[in-house]
């Protein structure tokens, strides 16, 4: 009778078998194939790891969220990892953590303002009104899509007491002036680094420049796990209090199935609770219960293994796009990126020019009808949404670029899962679109 551990081995060796099968590459079929902008890439390793987890039944994180937490945080070189179950819940533990009571008179209360960018994703914004403060939303450049300089400097007022923004697509924002600008007004800072894992500034991952930062193993992503993402720091404190926003709120900070690792669990004063009231059941913050399973964290590390050949070949792929529509430069603004940066690209973002001849709406009705994927710069202009309508806020200037990324602005796919054969399709369906083969057929 095989033991548990050989039945194991053979349990992992018919996956790998299966992965042989069900997943076998096949040739791109230009005629009935899409060119995703974005999808999962893996291999057998992912789907031993999965199956190996679920063999545990431990269902919540375990063994594998702690490696990954680990490794993770070792990849970034920073002191903390804290895995959840999104980017989006990422950014909300992030920036609530900075509302804690714990930290004092440095702590965000309702009316303080956080400056952010209108064309952005809407979970950036988010935790901002959900925790009662007030966005002050700043324009961005075109060819970059980040933070104007000039309105980032305006944005600084008296009630002002963070940033929070985004590296639009991988594209690193301006880290030297918000650092400077952070420095100089005692600002919080919150790189939200969920399109950018891999990118760098002055040679330095993002990610690593704030107080906390967050990142999405959603699949569109730089590495996925179907659901998940995770909020970084080096400071010990934000970590502490980051952790218990994300486990219900309460003060413990033993690991799952751990009792009393602070050794006074029954001896310590909380509020107006009994002396010795139980630790593990205090609760210090409103907080939630946003953890992973082990089996995401299962699929994120082996994920994690290949991700420095993702980037490459997110690099590769950007290169070769940029290639193909160089001749079209004149009716297309290419991206670009911040000086001093080495973006991991998240995707190609295309804005189409005034006087171009066709609008935006036009080529991507053309490119998705002949099966390229496309997707608008997320949200545009925030402000123009209808949850965003009513929202207090306070702006710094005219959002003419925002309104613009709104009208105008596309992106297609540069992830690691796209091949030669696709970028080919890709260059001759722009090729017949901008000889005229898709305004004749409009």
């Amino acid at each position: 009778m095989p033991t548990a551990d050989q039945l194991r081995e053979q349990i992992a060796a018919l996956v790998r078998q299966y992965h042989g099968e069900q997943f076998a590459h096949r040739a791109f079929a230009p005629d009935k194939d899409l060119v995703h902008y974005a999808g999962r890439v893996f291999d057998a390793d992912e789907l031993c790891n999965l199956v190996d987890a679920s063999l545990d039944f431990f269902l919540t994180a375990n063994r594998y969220a702690d490696r990954f937490e680990g490794a993770f945080a070792d990849y970034l070189g920073v002191s903390h990892a804290l895995l959840v179950n999104s980017g989006s819940s990422a950014n909300l533990v992030a920036l609530t953590a900075l509302t804690s009571p714990k930290l004092g008179d440095r702590r965000l209360r309702p009316g303080d303002e956080v400056v952010t960018v209108a064309a952005g994703f809407p979970t950036t914004v988010a935790p901002i009104l959900q925790n009662n403060l007030v966005p002050v939303f700043v324009d961005i450049n075109l060819g970059d899509y980040t933070a104007k300089p000039d309105q980032l400097r305006k944005a600084i007022g008296p009630k002002t007491r963070a940033i929070m923004m985004a590296h639009t697509l991988g594209v690193p924002f301006d880290l030297d002036l918000v650092a400077e600008l952070a420095a100089r007004h005692d600002l919080w800072v919150v790189e939200d680094n969920c399109d950018a894992l891999g990118s760098r500034y002055r040679g330095r991952l993002t990610g690593t420049f704030g107080h906390l930062a967050t990142s999405s193993f959603y699949p569109a992503h730089h590495i996925t796990m179907g659901e998940g993402g995770a909020v970084v720091t080096n400071d010990d404190a934000l970590a502490r209090i980051a952790r218990s926003i994300r486990d219900w709120g309460r003060d413990c900070y033993c690991a799952g199935g751990e009792n009393n690792t602070c050794g006074t669990r029954f001896s310590q004063q909380f509020g107006t609770l009994p002396r010795g009231f139980d630790h593990k059941y205090v609760y210090s913050h409103l907080g939630y219960n946003l953890k992973v399973t082990d089996m995401q964290a299962a699929i994120g590390c082996a994920q994690l293994q290949k991700l420095d050949g993702f980037i490459a070949r997110r690099k590769a792929n950007f290169n070769r796009l940029l290639e193909i529509l160089r001749p079209y430069a004149d009716r297309l603004l290419l991206p670009s990126p911040t000086a001093h940066s080495d973006p991991s690209w998240f995707g190609f973002v295309i804005t189409v020019r005034d006087g171009a001849g066709f609008t935006r709406d036009d080529l991507v009705r053309f490119l998705e009808g002949h099966r390229v994927e496309t997707r608008s710069l997320f949200a545009g202009n925030l402000l123009r949404h209808p949850a965003f309508q009513d929202i207090p806020h306070r702006l710094v200037g005219p959002l003419t670029n925002s309104d613009t990324v709104t009208t105008s602005t596309f992106f297609v796919g540069v992830y690691p899962g796209l091949d030669q054969a696709q970028l080919d399709h890709v260059a001759d369906v722009f090729a017949r679109f901008m000889r005229g083969d898709g305004l004749q057929t409009a």
